[in-house]
This record gives C-alpha cells, sequence and structure tokens, in this order.
C-alpha cells in the first residue's frame, strides 16, 4: 500500500512539474515569443562575455557566471552536495554494525609513502585552485575536490591518522555560513543577494574581481570538508 501512495505521489509531483514548464518561457528565444523581454534584452552569453571582464574584474569568465551572476545557482548546487554527504551518512548509520568497521589491509609502501609526502602538496594544490578560481581555470568545486582526494589517498595509505568530523562538520558548516553571509551583505548594501560589492580591483590581479575570491575560496573549504566526509563515512568511521 506505501509503495502504491508513493508513486500516485509521485506522479503528481511530476504532473505539477510538466505543467509548470510547459507554459514557462525558456531561454531569449521563449522570452521573445512570450512577448515578456526584446531578445536582445536576454542575450546574456554575448553579454557576459562582453561585458564580463569590465564588471567585474574577473579573468575567468566562466566564474563571474558561476559566481557572480548566477550566484544563486551556485549556493543550490552547494546545497545539493551537503543534501548528498548528509543522505550518505544517514544510510550508512543505519546499516553500521555493532561491531565497528573492519579492518582494512595495510597499504603497500608506495601509497603509504606518497601519503605521508603528497598530502600536504595536494592540499596546496587544491588551495592554489581555489584562490585563483577567478583568474584560471578551475574554481572552488575542482579545488574542494582536489583536497578531498588528499583525504582519499590518506584513508589508503595511512589509515591511522582518524579524520575528525567535529572538525569536518565545523569547517562545513562555517564556509557554508560565509557564503550565506556574503549574500546577505550584498543585498544588504545594494539590494541583490550575492551583489559584487567589494573593490574589483585591477583585471588579471590576484585580489580582484570583488567577492569572487571570497565566494571561490568558501566554496573550496565546503566542498573540500563535505566530499571528505563522505570518503570517511564510506570508510567506516560513521558515528
Amino acid at each position: 500500500m506505501r509503495e502504491q501512495i508513493s508513486l500516485l505521489l509521485l506522479l503528481i509531483i511530476g504532473a505539477g512539474i510538466v505543467l509548470c514548464l510547459a507554459s514557462a518561457p525558456f531561454g531569449a528565444q521563449g522570452a521573445k515569443e512570450s512577448r515578456q523581454l526584446v531578445k536582445d534584452d536576454v542575450d546574456f552569453g554575448r553579454h557576459y562575455v562582453s561585458k564580463g571582464l569590465e564588471e567585474n574584474h574577473g579573468a575567468n569568465i566562466v566564474t563571474s557566471v558561476v559566481v557572480n551572476y548566477r550566484g544563486f545557482d551556485t549556493l543550490g548546487e552547494v546545497t545539493v552536495l551537503f543534501i548528498a554527504a548528509t543522505g550518505v551518512a544517514a544510510v550508512l548509520y543505519t546499516r553500521k554494525e555493532k561491531g565497528g568497521p573492519a579492518s582494512a589491509e595495510p597499504a603497500s609502501l608506495i601509497v603509504s609513502t606518497g601519503c605521508r609526502f603528497l598530502f600536504p602538496l595536494i592540499l596546496l594544490l587544491g588551495a592554489y585552485i581555489f584562490i585563483h578560481g577567478h583568474l584560471t581555470p578551475g574554481g572552488g568545486f575542482q579545488g574542494g575536490a582536489v583536497v578531498a582526494s588528499g583525504f582519499l589517498l590518506v584513508y589508503l595509505g595511512c589509515p591511522q591518522r582518524k579524520m575528525s568530523s567535529a572538525g569536518l562538520s565545523v569547517t562545513e558548516s562555517l564556509s557554508g555560513l560565509a557564503f550565506v553571509v556574503v549574500g546577505l551583505v550584498g543585498l544588504a548594501v545594494g539590494g541583490s543577494f550575492l551583489l559584487n560589492f567589494l573593490p574589483k580591483g585591477s583585471a588579471f590581479a590576484l585580489f580582484s574581481g570583488g567577492v569572487i575570491p571570497l565566494i571561490y575560496v568558501a566554496i573550496g573549504f565546503k566542498v573540500a570538508s563535505e566530499l571528505s566526509g563522505i570518503i570517511r563515512n564510506l570508510s567506516g568511521e560513521v558515528p
């Protein structure tokens, strides 16, 4: 009975979504056909490419789009990642055995040696990627994933080094809070959430782009802590 009710609810929700999307205009052509906007007013791609550097002083135009023009979408993506990490922890917690996690096989000499020497270099590379996200290809998601790969190497090569669940939780919470606070400050200052309210500096300089580097640093820490938490949970260290 529960399965039939769940299926019925999904069908109702799906039908509602289809009906909503069927009448919604998408993109420049959809806006023009619905007579809501003129096509030239919604040619976002051309505006981003031609005005992105001038308006944000960020050399990486993709970063300007992801963090500034469509920063609210990025906040949603980070939220999805948080929900996924929470779901993994919840599923693994319900299936945790009373005897605790099984002991892992000892790592090979190559992996254990690489763990000791490469871990700080991986962290440095990840930090470089998300700190320079407004200048070079990359950003918070990519840099955070690189940092998390360092913690994966620790799990494989140095299992005696336990990840701190409290440390990961605090880092994830503070970084997410920093993202939201920056957005709210922009809302208070200029009436727009995630408004680029800081001085934008000189293009192609490290201290440029206004709030973009700050947001990417926050995203980098958040993604790194959440992915590292997933690795910790999958390793059997579920609280």
